[in-house]
């Protein structure tokens, strides 16, 4: 018997080891911090200010150092940057800890339209994966579910938090439509030929999403019996959700809205956007913003210019569509959400409007530029403090953090590793 008491308490032990730090605690002193290049979120710069934060909101941003004064703490920040809280999209963090353990996985359901699936009640917000992107400015995210047609409806997270619960910023912010490809390449390990081909199951995709959209319509209107997946989509109708558009081609991303559109769904993102720049005035015409994919990615055809990913979001913005960046689904680039934007901003996106793109841009996306995405009164003090410029990999040192005005830890188990192993060399 004492040995098993023994398990069990070495497994408590590692579990406890294993879990994220403890939320920071809720604030109680006014927090100014002075002498900072301020990048506000929005395109705008001030040098040597003075950003004030009282209960979680923020409630002063200039460069009068008299105010200063009347807070509890002031943060000398001489030298460094203070930049807004940058917001990931199309992430699947909290839902996925380790994609070869199935059993960590929550970010698929089995079948086709899942609207009623939510990826709110399935974020874990002790996963290891979470903590490890604050160190990089990542202070909040859009948890997205993925797989299907309708892979279900996403909520925005903040990412310091005992529970989802607690994590919540937006709830079922929108629900997500994976559009078909209307083109496929053979399977060269079957022998086929790897050129592209028409896909023969586009128009019968096509036909089933218009007949879910069109019946989920119709429900709404008189919703007996109760059906789950129709009943999901009653803020997509209303005006309340949007419709965040998977689709990469031009012919899907027209096809997708036009359909959209028809259907009656005001509200439309398009996600990936490879072919976006070849339908700018359709984009504009609709007035649709895009989330575009990160650039380190490979070109799609044998012509394509191997610089246009890098150079896409110079395009859209010149053009002016409202931008972010997708980190493509996948649990390794959004740490990397940054360099991204540092990335455009080295083919042309001028530096601000490429902090801009992961601040405000990203909240007026997400629907929650009134609460977050700038250095602005009255707004959530989430928000950090870096040695230098942010987009830089060799600059963004994170010295503080604050998440509502919570001070967070940034600690976690790759910084431990970090430490553990410069101690060993000697490495400083």
């Amino acid at each position: 018997m004492k040995y098993i008491i023994t398990l069990l308490i070495s497994i408590c032990t590692l579990s406890y080891g294993a879990a994220q730090q403890t939320p920071g605690a809720s604030q109680t002193q006014r927090i100014a911090i002075v002498g900072a290049t301020a990048h506000i979120g929005d395109g705008t710069v001030l040098a040597n200010s003075v950003i004030g934060f009282t209960n979680g909101k923020i409630d002063y941003v200039g460069t009068d150092k008299n105010k200063a004064a009347a807070y509890d703490l002031q943060v000398e920040a001489t030298g460094k940057h203070v930049y807004p809280g940058f917001i990931a999209t199309n992430s699947p963090l909290g839902l996925v800890e380790i994609n070869a353990v199935r059993a960590s996985v929550d970010s698929d359901e089995l079948g086709d339209f899942l609207p009623h699936v939510r990826s709110l009640v399935a974020y874990d917000a002790e996963s290891k994966t979470v903590e490890s992107m604050r160190p990089n400015g990542v202070l909040m995210a859009q948890v997205v579910p993925q797989g299907g047609i309708i892979s279900g409806s996403s909520s925005v997270m903040q990412l310091d938090a005992w529970n989802w619960e607690d994590a919540v910023l937006r709830a079922d912010d929108g629900i997500h439509l994976n559009w078909p490809r209307p083109f496929t390449r053979g399977r060269w390990w079957l022998g086929e030929s790897p050129d592209l081909k028409p896909n023969k199951n586009y128009p019968t995709t096509v036909k089933k999403i218009k007949a879910f959209f069109t019946q989920a319509k119709a429900y709404i209107n008189d919703p007996q019996p109760k059906h789950l997946p129709y009943h999901a989509m009653k803020g997509v109708f209303e005006g309340t959700q949007q419709v965040f558009l998977h689709a990469q081609s031009a012919k899907q991303i027209k096809e997708g809205v036009r359909l959209l559109k028809q259907l009656g769904v005001a509200k439309v993102v398009v996600v990936g956007g490879h072919q976006a720049a070849a339908v700018v005035d359709f984009l504009k015409e609709h007035k649709i913003s895009v989330v575009i994919s990160q650039p380190h990615r490979l070109p799609q055809s044998d012509d394509e210019d191997p610089k246009y990913t890098f150079k896409l979001a110079r395009i859209l913005l010149d053009n002016g569509i409202t931008t972010s960046i997708d980190v493509s689904g996948r649990l390794q680039d959004i740490r990397n959400l940054p360099f991204y934007a540092g990335s455009f901003a080295a083919y042309g996106v001028p530096k601000e409007k490429a902090v801009q793109m992961l601040t405000h841009d990203a909240a007026a996306i997400l629907g929650l530029e009134d609460q977050l995405g700038t250095l602005s009164e009255g707004k959530d003090a989430t928000l950090f403090i870096s040695q230098g410029d942010a987009l830089d990999m060799r600059t963004n040192i994170l010295e503080l953090a604050f998440i509502q005005g919570r001070q967070i830890s940034l600690d976690t188990h790759h910084t431990k590793l970090w430490k553990r192993y410069s101690n060993k060399y000697g490495v400083n």
